[in-house]
């Protein structure tokens, strides 16, 4: 059955291994030169030039269907003609047929009404790994009657693309097909473009087939109330480390489907960042990089293995791709009754947000459409350093439909469920990026469980004039000057002209990404 598979998406290889385990996988990559193992177990592999995604080589295909749904408008959705789809699907497929492949059959969605099958040829053993890792992995007897997949993947990190042959620029190239749900990674060997590329098919399928939501979020339940929280968040503002609470059962650390039945995680692992891991700050994730963890870009001793988590020589954006059975509180299957609290995580470079406000409906409409953060050093090619910027629905790259799509979506359950939101900045204070500091993660930590308890409330609010958000008086394990983030500059005439100025900004964003839609608008906003 996966021959004739192959066959009929023109892979025509002749050694092919299908559904290998782990250790098999291991064992070869290892042998083969794609790794080596850490003193844990892990196998670090380098991803060559490219260290992180690469979205000036991302294309949506233009195809019929797509070219209705898709917001061109979007800068993230560049699209490509089908022909120069299938020229660079062509190319990419012979060249898989001239080598041994690697394949990989999971699910897409860990609530099996809403998942899709998804099948994943690979190049590299060790991509192989990282992909049956992060996806959900079928039961034997789902193995048994998988059939056709309703996704395909081809990762062909060997391949260089060229503007003579592919019709491309530059060399490598990730190209979405909606239309077919076919997905090419070629030329880079940054397994997240893999991980990503299935995530904004499945942003794509999940509203327009199913009328669910899909979302750039961890997510989490509280074991003794069974009362689960979304935590939304651009790589680096702490989706992962946040969710992966001790305390609390995981569900996800980064990608969800919001259905009438309740939240369903898309993944079956964790990606985590590794820059200055430790095991007191994180000890989940510190633990889980262990074998069958597949690791990217990290130093390690010549001597020992051992990994230095501090250096990022190679690249800030080390990681560490791993099932969630490594993570001893994950909830299996990974699924959650309807969120009880939604919290919207900015890294905010000027220093200037309050740590934690809280949003009615429409401000919660207007910050998930907005999408304030700053990019961080590492998670895209050429960012070294902080940057400000909006990324609508706080993951807008992977988020191809119209913004107003998942934000009636989100809107509507708020109101339904009476979801409480809260806006947490998980970036600098006393200062902008370079004259402040972060906050403490311990501050951070804090003020989300009380956030996902509810005591976060019994104090009251102040309201905050500059941003309209209210903002807690006082909470339990927080510096109070904390909470007030002007007193936390030397300067305050200073603090209020940097926040004049971020206002501002939310208000340009806004007027200039959603022209004629006011916040009043939000209240009623319709699909």
């Amino acid at each position: 059955m996966i021959r004739t598979i192959l066959k009929d998406l023109g892979i025509n290889s002749e050694k092919v291994n299908v559904d290998w385990s782990p250790a098999k996988l291991t064992e070869y990559a290892v042998k083969a030169g794609e790794g080596v193992l850490t003193n844990t177990g892990s196998l670090m592999c380098e991803t060559g030039k490219y260290t992180g995604r690469s979205p000036q080589n991302r294309y949506i295909v233009d195809a019929p269907k797509a070219h209705e749904n898709v917001n061109w408008n979007s800068p993230q959705n560049r699209p490509i003609d089908v022909e120069t789809y299938e020229r660079l699907y062509n190319n990419v497929a012979a060249y898989l047929s001239d080598r041994e492949v690697f394949v990989v059959r999971a699910f897409a969605g860990a609530d099996r009404a809403y998942a899709r099958k998804v099948l994943v040829v690979c190049e590299r053993a060790s991509q192989a790994l990282f992909i049956s890792q992060l996806l959900v992995r079928p039961t034997k007897d789902e193995l048994s009657n998988f059939g056709r997949p309703d996704i395909t993947v081809f990762a062909a990190p060997g391949y260089s693309t060229s503007k003579e042959v592919d019709g491309v620029d530059g060399d490598a190239a990730v190209m979405l097909n909606f239309d077919t749900k076919g997905i090419i990674v070629a030329g880079t060997g940054y397994s997240g473009e893999i991980k990503k590329g299935v995530f904004t098919t499945m942003s794509y399928l999940l509203p327009v087939e199913d009328g669910v939501l899909s979302m750039h979020c961890s997510a989490n339940v509280d074991p003794a109330t069974g009362k689960t929280a979304v935590l939304f968040g651009l790589s680096g503002t702490g989706k992962t480390t946040l969710s992966a609470d001790p305390n609390r059962r995981l569900i996800g650390d980064d990608e969800h489907g919001w259905s009438p039945r309740g939240i369903f995680n898309i993944e079956g692992g964790c990606y985590a960042k590794c820059i200055d891991l430790t095991r007191e700050r994180e000890p989940e994730i510190f633990d889980a990089i262990k074998f069958g963890c597949v690791t990217e870009n990290l130093v390690l001793d010549p001597e020992t293995s051992e990994p230095d988590y501090s250096d990022g020589s190679i690249t800030e954006n080390t990681r560490a791709g791993y099932p969630l059975t490594h993570i001893p509180s994950a909830v299996e299957p990974s699924v959650g009754e309807t969120p009880s609290v939604i919290l919207f995580l900015t890294a905010d470079a000027y220093g200037v947000l309050p740590p934690i406000s809280r949003l009615d409906r429409t401000e919660a409409m207007f910050h998930f459409l907005t999408g304030y953060t700053s990019k961080v050093a590492g998670t895209e090619v050429g960012i070294v350093e902080p940057q400000p910027t909006f990324s609508a629905l706080f993951g807008e790259p992977f988020m191809p439909l119209d913004h107003m799509v998942y934000a009636y979506l989100l809107g509507e359950k708020i109101a339904k469920h009476n979801t409480r939101v809260y806006l947490v900045n998980t970036g600098w204070t006393g200062g902008p990026y370079g004259v402040g500091h972060r906050i403490a993660l311990s501050h951070t930590r804090a003020l989300v469980r009380a956030a996902m308890d509810g005591s976060l409330d019994y104090a009251g609010y102040r309201h905050d004039d500059v941003f309209d958000v209210d903002v807690p008086r006082e909470c339990l394990g927080v510096p109070s000057d904390l909470l007030e983030p002007r007193k936390t500059w030397e300067d305050p005439e200073a603090y209020d002209e940097a926040a004049a100025k971020l206002a501002k900004l939310f208000k340009e964003n806004f007027e200039k990404r959603y022209p004629g839609t006011s916040l009043e608008d939000l209240t009623t906003l319709k699909r």
